[in-house]
């Protein structure tokens, strides 16, 4: 294998090596740069002290992906497969990450673990080959052999942890729940668009067009959703809980009134003799004691 090699893997191109054999596949990847360009508009939307570098980080890998999809649509070699494969795989890693760590709450030697047995399954899942009634692993490409379901089975434990992660946020009433299980349903939906199942059955103009280009507008969408659950905050992000009418505090009953004080004027208040009246007594008694004294 060579990175020049040509591969045939869609309805659309045959076996036609030919760089414009792909058109509908190729124009169909402006849904991902739309999708990227709305990520971008989304975030800077937000208070500059709610933005994260991981909220600049999704759109930006899908805008890879999109560009690495339409490479691959054109070039149709091993290097173009390469970088169209590539950003799809960093951004589900990335955004599993993501989700487990901002969402759920996981901490992040954790997070990292789940990371990486996730790695594993993908790496598994992507060996998984078909052909007339064999399913086999780790097999070469021959006649007859081929990914299962047009590839698409290496997308399925994407699908699993999306649902998983979904459900669990839905249970906690989290804000970002809703995005995240519709974009399962539609990714769940652009599963099942077997391109080579359906190749005879969409013919335009005498040219077999295939379902891939609708696999690219399913999934653009499918990403926006995703951009679009994560700017809803951490693992505390949820509705205020309804307080039921039992736990509802009473309200205050009528305050004591205070005892009502006299006034000033009716309150007896003694006079205190002036220490200048007592003074002014003293003179007296000593001329009457020297009166005595003379007689």
């Amino acid at each position: 294998m060579t990175f020049g090699e040509r591969v045939f893997h869609y309805c659309e191109r045959g076996t036609n090596a030919a760089m414009l054999a792909e058109p509908a596949n190729a124009l169909s990847n402006v849904a991902f740069l739309l999708a990227a360009l709305a990520g971008f508009a989304m975030v800077l939307r937000q208070p500059p002290e709610e933005r994260d570098a991981d909220q600049f980080l999704l759109p930006t890998l899908v805008l890879f992906i999109g560009l690495g999809s339409l490479a691959f649509h054109v070039y149709a070699t091993r290097a173009a497969e390469l970088a169209d494969v590539v950003p799809i795989s960093v951004f589900m890693l990335v955004y599993l990450g993501f989700a487990l760590n901002r969402f759920l709450g996981i901490p992040p030697a954790w997070t990292v673990l789940l990371v990486i047995g996730f790695t594993a399954v993908l790496a598994i899942t992507g060996q998984v080959k078909c052909g007339e009634g064999v399913v086999a692993f780790f097999v070469p490409d021959a006649e007859g052999v081929k990914p299962c379901l047009n590839g698409s089975v290496f997308y399925l434990p994407a699908l699993a942890a999306l649902v998983i992660v979904g459900l669990s946020l839905s249970e906690r009433g989290h804000k970002a729940a809703p995005w995240l299980l519709w974009a399962a349903a539609i990714f769940a939906v652009s599963i099942t668009l077997l391109d080579f199942a359906l190749c005879d059955k969409l013919v335009f103009e005498g040219r077999k067009i295939g379902t891939h280009a609708a696999w690219h507008v399913l999934n653009a969408l499918m990403l926006f959703l995703l951009l679009r659950a994560s700017l809803e905050g951490g693992p505390n992000s949820a509705p205020p809980r309804a307080i039921p009418a039992s736990e509802e505090p009473s309200e205050p009953g009528p305050e004591p009134e205070e005892a009502e004080t006299p006034d000033k004027e009716e309150a007896h208040t003694p006079v205190a003799e002036t220490p200048g009246s007592e003074k002014s007594d003293a003179p007296d008694e000593k001329d009457g004691q020297k009166a005595e004294l003379a007689t």
